[in-house]
Order: structure tokens, then C-alpha cells, then sequence
């Protein structure tokens, strides 16, 4: 099975870009030409790194190393969110809480708190306490859901990011930068390919063409993980077979 099907992505409307007079020049290499004033990309440039993406994924994968998956746009959040869930992996969906990399030990202490509410809300006493302190709890409880429930999970910086639109989502451009963290970014022609590592050109307005990205990227994840899984059971099954003969 090809890892990129050109007809799927065509249909999902990937190649057309923004209206050519908000074109970055760097994207240059990237584009085709022009239709109705709008930019039309390389299909060919965006199979070329979906492919790349999808082989670095599946390295991650395989080193079971963590992807961060970054979309806050509203045509990107739900795709973003359920497509990390789905191979559990965290994700930032809603709002980019500055400090989520750079401050990182903070972010873990609102998680601890997090716990710590629902400890306590769990309890069988905890129905004794006065409404004002429940109220607060569950005030608290719903703030921090809000920002941080995506990366609940992460207990160590990621491995790298996953980001659709880096030009909207710069914080945690600068913050990866900052930290050497390496991105993968869906960016459309009115974007600096240069802000990200492993840059995929293509339409990062549309949730078809979001879809078709995400989807690359998650098989090439899953892919990694498989083969890690299929290969642990080798080592002792080879040293089994070897122990006649050693005898």
C-alpha cells in the first residue's frame, strides 16, 4: 500500500494555496504557478514531504520517542486532537499556553494539581466540604482541562513537534526553537518553510487536507511502533534457539 495516495490528496484540495499577494517568498521552491489569483503548490513537493514525514515519524515511533501535535485553528483542532488520542500521544488543540516547553516543570506542577482535585472530588468525604470549596475545585479543575489536558500525559519534553500553521502557532515555534526541538509543519504558501525542520507544503486551511497530513503522519507512527513491537520478542526466542547448541 502506498504510504501517499496523489488522487486522495488532490481531492482534499491540498495544493491550493493563498491568495498570491500574501505568499511568503520562501515558498518559491514550492509552488506551481497561479489560478484566480491564488497560488497553486507542487503536488509533487507535497508528496515528496509527506514521505519524509511519514519515514520520521515511523523512526520516532519505532524509538518509541513522543510527537506533540500542535493545531489550534478551529479547521484543525478536532483532526489534531483525535488523531494523537489515537496513538497516544499528547496534543495542544485549544490554546498554546506559553511556558508549555520552556516552563515546563510548571506546566507538570498545574498537572500534580490537576490530579490533586480529582483525588480529593473523588473521595467519599469530600462531599462534607462547604460549596464554596467545590465550586473553587471544580473552577480550577475546568481551567486547567482547558489548557493542559492534551499534554496531561507528557511527563518529559517531546521528541519533536507535529504543527499545522507555523505561522500562527509561533510560540511554540520559539519555544521549540529555543529547546532544539525538531517540527514537522503543514505550511501553506504565506508561511516560512524555513521555521520548520521537515516542512509538508500544502492547503492548511482546509480539514480535508489537514486530514490527509495527519493521516500520513499517524501511519507512519503506527508503523514505527509495530515494527518496534514485532522485533522485542526476537532477542529471546534467538537465545533459546542458541542454547542447544551452546550445550
Amino acid at each position: 500500500m502506498p504510504i501517499v495516495n496523489v488522487k486522495e490528496l488532490l481531492e482534499s484540495g491540498i495544493h491550493f494555496g493563498t491568495a498570491s499577494s500574501l505568499w511568503h517568498p520562501r515558498m518559491k521552491p514550492y509552488i506551481f504557478g497561479k489560478r484566480n489569483a491564488i497560488h497553486i503548490l507542487d503536488i509533487k513537493q507535497t508528496v515528496r514531504g509527506l514521505i519524509q514525514a511519514h519515514y520520521y515519524a515511523a523512526k520516532l515511533g519505532k524509538a518509541n520517542k513522543t510527537i506533540l501535535f500542535v493545531g489550534t485553528k478551529r479547521q484543525a483542532r478536532d483532526v489534531v486532537r483525535d488523531g494523537a488520542r489515537s496513538i497516544g500521544q499528547p496534543y495542544v488543540a485549544e490554546r498554546w499556553l506559553g511556558g508549555i516547553l520552556t516552563n515546563f516543570e510548571t506546566v507538570r506542577a498545574s498537572v500534580r494539581r490537576l490530579d490533586e482535585i480529582e483525588r480529593d472530588q473523588a473521595s467519599p468525604e469530600y462531599i462534607r466540604e462547604s460549596k464554596k470549596v467545590q465550586a473553587r475545585d471544580a473552577r480550577e479543575r475546568r481551567r486547567i482541562l482547558r489548557n493542559l489536558e492534551g499534554v496531561r500525559t507528557m511527563h518529559k519534553l517531546p521528541d519533536a513537534l507535529f504543527i499545522v500553521d507555523p505561522h500562527k502557532e509561533m510560540s511554540a515555534v520559539r519555544e521549540a526553537h529555543r529547546l532544539r526541538i525538531p517540527i514537522i509543519g503543514l505550511v501553506d504558501t504565506d508561511c516560512d518553510p524555513d521555521l520548520v525542520n521537515l516542512p509538508i507544503p500544502g492547503n492548511d486551511d482546509g480539514i480535508r487536507a489537514i486530514q490527509a497530513v495527519v493521516k500520513v503522519v499517524l501511519a507512519g507512527y503506527t508503523k514505527g511502533r509495530a515494527d518496534q513491537i514485532t522485533r522485542e520478542p526476537v532477542a529471546p526466542a534467538a537465545a533459546a534457539a542458541a542454547e542447544p547448541a551452546a550445550k
